[in-house]
């Protein structure tokens, strides 16, 4: 307590007591026994009333000896028991544990990580994934402002996540190695790329990037086989300079349906692991191509930029044209784009409502909106000469087709002329507008279906800004093109829309959770909630069925099916006590990626041991660990 707070309280007291004596004794001549009593009290009352004015405080500091947390992460991935590891691993966490000087100066907090960090309840090293760059940070955050040490059982091996050498770590770090450190000579399959789809007697390319690891000149075979049969190989040599090879080659598609390939790449000698030798790839091939016709009245990065995004998917193909140069019959196409239309495009939509050709309308600011008013689209704007930014925001209750939200309300506005959309029929907004932050009801892109007719409109232009701001988030197109390749397809399709769709891959990698979508509407074709969705999933070769229930997130269903063995698998979704149901194929690839490793990773964990002040250690150093670190 301050000193002046001190000097105020014994002032107050003295000035209660003198009111007081004041009050009851000073040149009273009758002093009665009760006034010492009434004098008590008024000079308590007094002070009390005057210490709640000065409010004094009193300050209590305690000092209390927090210890230090140890924090240990045991690596659950399969690579630890592939590198035989197990037994290895749980022995040296159970005597860090059972040390009683590091218990005496460690609070010990233990977890487990594969592709996430969780509490360490028991070690059963099947995770399919790692990500040790997760795990260390999600510690680091944990313990923020703490002293606390990591020790990382592992391997050292990651297959997802961000580069854990790069880590800027304020703990430091103790890695103990398990895993065999000899380097051995290793062949394998980097990468493979593949379109997903091909067509009756064509060619489709295939791309193969292999990798060598290795001192010696070695040489090899690599070769592409269907159902057993070799139908490309070719030889290659690599030298510890010449350690990589790209191998491309085009395959030629004869029959329709989905079509399974295995690529492999022959073992060396000396080769320890030969899972990474081989990778299974997918290609569906289809009977016939879709062709889209884009009609401009003007040039536009646009057209270039719908171009791009819809030959992504190689069972399409576009042509563009101005207006005035077009010279051939829409019914050689699926779908017309019609961009920024004028009075020009009269003829083509007077022959597109006619022969009921689907098509796509994009407006702009060269739009004539008079025209467009005037053609009984089902659509008008009382429009002026003025220009507006209209951005986007995804609806979450669109039916059509399932679309996932790739940050639409992040993405430039598009511009198209000022004024007030009517639509006088029956639609689907996939997109709302949003006008300077404000979110409206009003349709930015909306798509129709009337008397087996399909139509789209999409009110704005600037869409190859999107295209450019998705890849500058992603690093790729690929998120973009498949919501253009979702719209377009939807809009090409002449088919009836149906009340289950599907989504599902055509392959798998051993071990993943298989995720599958289905989409199913009222006869209203509106989404059904109600509903109870189930896949039933056979192995065409052990005849072994499973059924999954799937649930229900917003406006769709989904099952997530584990634990199915590598194989071909036939499935079929039903809506119970619904006559409706779906029928599909996969196949689960024999690829683990846990087992592509060869040896742990030391370098890598030495490199972030030394980052953070820590140390490295091996599996068989567990006295120098205690020594150096925690008995120092």
């Amino acid at each position: 307590m301050q000193i002046n707070i001190v000097l105020f309280i014994i002032l107050a007291l003295l000035l209660s007591f003198s009111v007081a004596f004041f009050q009851y004794f000073y040149k009273v001549k009758n002093k009665v026994k009760i006034n010492y009593l009434l004098f008590s009290l008024k000079v308590m009352s007094l002070f009390l009333l005057i210490l709640l004015l000065i409010n004094p405080t009193i300050k209590k500091t305690e000092i209390q000896e927090v210890k230090p947390v140890l924090a240990i992460l045991a690596d659950n991935s399969k690579s630890i028991s592939f590198f035989k590891e197990r037994i290895n691993l749980k022995n040296f966490l159970d005597e860090i544990k059972a040390d009683k000087s590091i218990r005496e100066k460690y609070d010990i907090n233990e977890f487990a990580f594969g592709a996430e960090l969780g509490n360490l309840d028991s070690l059963s090293f099947t995770d399919y994934e790692t990500d040790v760059s997760k795990a260390i940070t999600s510690v680091n955050s944990l313990y923020r402002g703490n002293i606390a040490p990591v020790i990382i059982l592992t391997d050292g091996n990651q297959t997802i996540g961000n580069d854990y050498e790069f880590i800027e770590s304020k703990q430091k770090i103790y890695p103990i190695v398990f895993g065999d450190t000899i380097e051995y000579k290793d062949l394998k399959i980097g990468q493979l790329n593949v379109n997903k789809y091909s067509y009756i007697k064509n060619k489709f390319p295939v791309e193969v990037i292999l990798n060598y690891k290795g001192k010696e000149n070695v040489t090899s075979q690599f070769s592409i086989t269907k159902n057993g049969k070799t139908i490309f190989t070719k030889k290659v040599q690599f030298s510890s300079v010449n350690n990589s090879k790209t191998i491309t080659t085009n395959l030629t598609s004869t029959k329709e349906g989905l079509h399974y390939y295995s690529a492999s790449i022959r073992k060396i000698k000396g080769e320890k692991n030969t899972k990474n030798n081989t990778k299974n790839f997918s290609v569906e091939v289809l009977d016939e191509q879709t062709k889209i016709l884009v009609l401009a009245s003007v040039l536009h990065p646009d057209l270039g930029a719908l171009k791009k995004s819809i030959e992504s998917n190689k069972q399409r193909s576009v042509d563009v044209f101005l207006i005035d140069n077009f010279n051939k019959q829409i019914t050689d196409y699926q779908l017309i784009v019609l961009f920024q239309p004028n009075k020009k495009f009269n003829k083509i939509l007077i022959s597109a409502n006619e022969k009921k050709s689907n098509y796509f309308l994009i407006t702009g600011a060269n739009t004539d909106w008079n025209f467009i008013n005037k053609q009984q689209l089902g659509i008008t704007k009382n429009s002026i000469n003025q220009i507006e930014n209209y951005g986007g925001f995804l609806n979450n209750s669109f039916l059509n087709f399932l679309q996932k939200d790739i940050g639409f309300n992040q993405f430039s506005p598009l511009i198209d002329l000022y004024g007030e959309v009517i639509i006088l029929k029956e639609y689907q907004t996939l997109l709302f507008q949003n006008i300077n932050g404000l979110e409206t009801k009003q349709p930015l892109l909306a798509t129709f279906e009337e008397n087996n007719q399909k139509s789209g409109v999409l009110l704005g232009e600037g869409i190859w800004k999107w295209r450019a701001a998705s890849f500058l988030n992603s690093n790729s197109f690929q998120e973009f093109d498949q919501f253009i390749g979702n719209l377009i397809q939807y809009l090409a399709s002449n088919k009836r829309r149906s009340r289950l769709e599907i989504n599902a891959e055509n392959l798998y990698p051993a071990n993943s959770t298989i995720k599958i979508s289905a989409l199913y509407t009222d006869k209203n074709y509106q989404f059904d909630g109600r509903a109870s969705l189930e896949i039933t999933i056979t192995n065409e070769k052990t005849k072994k069925v499973t059924k999954i229930p799937f649930s229900l997130f917003n406006n769709w269903y989904q099952a997530e099916i584990e634990n199915l063995v590598s194989g071909n698998y036939t499935y079929k979704v039903s809506v119970i006590d619904q006559n409706i149901y779906k029928y599909g194929k996969f196949k689960i690839a024999d690829f683990q990626i846990e087992e592509q490793f060869t040896n742990a990773n030391y370098k890598k964990l030495l490199k972030l041991a030394n980052k953070s002040g820590g140390k490295l250690y091996f599996k068989n150093e567990i006295a120098e660990l205690k020594k150096d670190t925690f008995r120092g």
